[in-house]
């Protein structure tokens, strides 16, 4: 089999999974800003407010117990006006007492960056395998979190062609045979890996 009909089926059958990660990716928050989503209650419940913007007094009638967190890192402050005692969190926590227990209440909020994209869709670690070859949509380093084309922000082929080696590599693979770079809000990640037993 050879480097063109292993692309197109590996490529077809991947299309389901990358349509998906576009579809969240274009619901993603800007560089610098954040989205989520507190809760009266443990676990997700009760009533609920979207946030999508620092807020320096939530002028809440009830404590929050949980947040979801779409995207960037947050920090919560019990007290008005980003105050202390305040935590900071980056993924969703159905029970922020259980971690924080100083937290008795959250009356303000604010983003405080950008994270990058967990691979939520499709999941990290992902892939199409097949005898000869394996396809990665959106290749993830251990913390489930998507690999940079370059580790020093820059988005040369050469350098997004090392990073696919050495994540093949990682992955027991030769090499790469071939990949392609995504930008998502301003960053450049590696998508699209092929890795082979021999590498081109």
């Amino acid at each position: 089999m050879n480097k063109s009909t292993i692309l197109l089926l590996l490529a077809t059958g991947a299309a389901a999974l990358t349509s998906a990660s576009a579809a969240q990716t274009d619901k993603m928050a800007p560089i610098g800003r954040g989205e989520a989503t507190i809760y009266r209650d443990p676990g997700f419940q009760g009533p609920a407010v979207f946030v999508g913007e620092a807020k320096s007094n939530l002028e809440l009638r009830w404590s929050v117990r949980s947040i979801r967190v779409r995207s960037g890192t947050w920090e919560l402050c019990a007290r008005s006006r980003f105050r202390a005692p305040c935590i900071t969190v980056s993924a969703d926590e159905p029970d922020i007492r259980r971690f924080a227990p100083q937290m008795y209440m959250v009356q303000s909020m604010r983003p405080l960056g950008y994270a990058p994209p967990a691979i939520i869709h499709p999941p990290a670690g992902t892939s199409l395998r097949g005898m000869a070859a394996e396809f990665f949509p959106a290749p993830g380093g251990r913390d489930g979190r998507r690999l940079l084309s370059c580790e020093n922000g820059g988005a040369t082929s050469s350098c997004a062609a090392a990073t696919a080696d050495r994540f093949c590599k990682s992955m027991g693979w030769s090499g790469s045979a071939s990949q392609r770079q995504e930008t998502v809000n301003g960053r450049v990640y590696l998508a699209d890996v092929l890795c082979t037993r021999t590498g081109y």
